[in-house]
């Protein structure tokens, strides 16, 4: 069974059956249910996005979804705003839940993305707000400086002088 589900042959694999295969190579079947109704299921995303560029100095060059400078790379950053020398990446997320993963795709991504700095994105959440103090020492040590002091350069139109975690 295992060999016709890796070469595509199974018509039908019951989410029991998905999950003790996964579960033999140690991986965990996630599933997720997302609302119904508006067909936007980034509209959150979105409305985080624009409350952080209505904080920015006008002067400054906004972008969204913004690719990777690698041909073929899908990666893209969720928002790319630049001032005279200096770029920086954004990236917004609603409900980070496995901040080593993320802290290993925002380093890649910076990396690869040809930023100075980067910024984290959160929404003011409970959810984040407990993320985020479970996590105080990571977070510092990786996101230097202070959000506040970020949006007070940002706000100012000056670059920020390092990475930093901004909720919003």
């Amino acid at each position: 069974m295992v060999s016709r589900v890796e070469r595509g042959l199974v018509p039908q694999l019951s989410v029991a059956d998905a999950s003790a295969l996964l579960a033999a190579v140690g991986l965990d079947l996630v599933v997720r249910a997302v609302p119904g109704g508006d067909p936007v299921r980034d509209a959150g995303h979105a409305a985080l996005l624009a409350r952080f560029r209505a904080r920015l100095h006008p002067a400054l060059r906004w972008a969204t979804e913004v690719p990777l400078p690698i041909p073929g790379d899908r990666r893209a950053w969720d928002a790319f705003v630049s001032g005279t020398g200096w770029r920086l990446g954004v990236e917004a997320e609603m409900r980070p839940d496995d901040l080593q993963a993320l802290e290993r795709r925002l380093a890649l991504e910076q990396r690869d993305g040809g930023v100075d700095h980067v910024i984290l994105l959160l929404p003011d959440t409970r959810h984040c707000r407990s993320v985020i103090r479970a996590n105080v020492a990571a977070l510092r040590a990786r996101f230097r400086l202070p959000g506040a002091a970020a949006m007070a350069l940002l706000a100012a139109g000056e670059e920020p002088t390092g990475d930093a975690l901004v909720v919003l």
